[in-house]
């Protein structure tokens, strides 16, 4: 038997005027999904604990099949493990997005323009986290590149529980409210905008009509994971698909294999087939598991597209769903999938929540009618089916409760 986790980020939504009531769930034509549902089993599940922020950290290590109130240490120390930073037990390890602020001269007036500087390339983000390392790196504050927007920075010995605002949770909103309590913080942020403002990198961008990285924010802080090996804990060898150095980093906390897709990019953009097809081919070449992980929707919900988050998950379901499946079915391969999203991010308010999300499992060879012909937050929630611990999720893709 083989196994699959098709995750697509945040691809839960509430119902949207614009389309009838529907959600983009509803919405999108997705007809490998369907069919799935309609022979298979959907509920509600809780990935998100009671106390915790819904943040894909949190939601992704349940849907991975961690219990997070247990091993959630924060989330850049999960994607320092991607970019391969090696963490002392005292680091601590920040997420350091390169955003673009309004021009107000004072920072405390500044708006949250934009969480991802326009999706700024890796090579233009290396430059500017190059600049920002060279004015601040100390002997215990030092700044590494990881991809896009999404960077670390390092603190030996640093503080932990600041209660760090992440800057896509306030989009078009003015950063006042959401400042950092903790003085070095709040510096390294101001001090930054005057460093990263004139750039030549950054000027060029505005050139090009291209929202500019003028400043870093700092969030997401914690120490060394302490997440046990995937196999160790299920038996089963399992291989990560992903974009962005957060999954990545789990994965690789875990031990599973991850696997680098050329074109992958965390964004609609990305290569949805490339995906699928390296996801056939680890399962064919004798790992147990795959977990693939899709970005688009998310970011799609964060900057308010709705036709894009339609049309991300109409991808996940031409691209890789049908194209996987086939391939196994084709292989012979009996196969069990789980899709789900890891917590929704509403177009109407473009961040996460901590709702409960739908998910829908399907075992070849073992079809029951559902008394359903779609998936989506209506349809799974009418089937009355509810788990409070999204982590025992991965015990029933596996086969281990009913």
């Amino acid at each position: 038997m083989k196994y699959i986790v098709m995750l697509g980020d945040g691809m839960a939504d509430y119902p949207i005027e614009s389309l009838g009531g529907r959600t983009p769930l509803q919405a999108a034509k997705k007809p490998n999904i369907d069919r799935l549902a309609k022979y298979g089993e959907m509920g509600m599940v809780k990935t998100v604990p009671d106390g915790m922020k819904p943040g894909s950290d949190v939601a992704n290590l349940a849907a991975m099949g961690y219990d997070p109130q247990s091993c959630y240490t924060g989330r850049s120390p999960l994607e320092a493990v991607s970019i391969g930073i090696q963490m002392n037990d005292t680091d601590v390890a920040f997420r350091c997005n390169l955003v673009t602020l309004s021009d107000e001269p004072e920072y405390a007036d500044k708006t949250m323009v934009d969480y991802s500087s326009g999706e700024i390339t890796t090579e233009e983000a290396a430059q500017l986290i190059q600049a920002v390392d060279q004015a601040f790196r100390t002997e215990d504050i030092l700044f590494y590149p990881g991809i896009s927007y999404r960077h670390c920075m390092i603190w030996h010995k640093g503080p932990v529980g600041l209660d760090l605002t992440p800057p896509h949770d306030i989009s078009d909103r003015k950063v006042t409210g959401y400042l950092p309590g903790n003085p070095v913080i709040l510096d390294l942020m101001r001090r930054s905008y005057q460093i990263l403002k004139d750039h030549p990198v950054n000027q060029a961008r505005i050139a090009r009509g291209l929202n500019p990285a003028n400043s870093i924010w700092l969030w997401g802080e914690g120490t060394r994971p302490g997440v046990t090996r995937f196999e160790a804990a299920y038996g089963v060898k399992g291989s990560v698909i992903s974009a962005v150095d957060l999954i990545k980093g789990i994965g690789l906390c875990a031990g599973m294999k991850v696997i680098e897709v050329e074109g992958a990019t965390g964004n609609i953009d990305t290569n949805f087939r490339g995906k699928g097809q390296a996801a056939l081919d680890t399962l064919l070449e004798g790992q147990d598991l795959v977990y693939i992980h899709v970005e688009a929707p998310d970011e799609c919900g964060h900057h308010g597209d709705l036709e894009g988050k339609i049309r991300s998950i109409e991808l996940i379901d031409s691209e890789i769903v049908g194209p996987l499946l086939e391939g196994l079915e084709k292989a012979g391969e009996p196969y069990s999938i789980l899709v789900m999203p890891d917590h929704p991010t509403p177009i109407a308010i473009k961040t996460h929540i901590a709702d409960p999300i739908p998910y829908l499992l399907y075992r070849s060879g073992q079809e029951t009618e559902s008394g359903a012909d779609t998936y989506n937050e209506v349809t799974a929630a009418a089937s009355g089916r509810f788990e409070a611990e999204g982590y025992r999720l991965m015990e029933k893709l596996l086969g281990r409760q009913p």
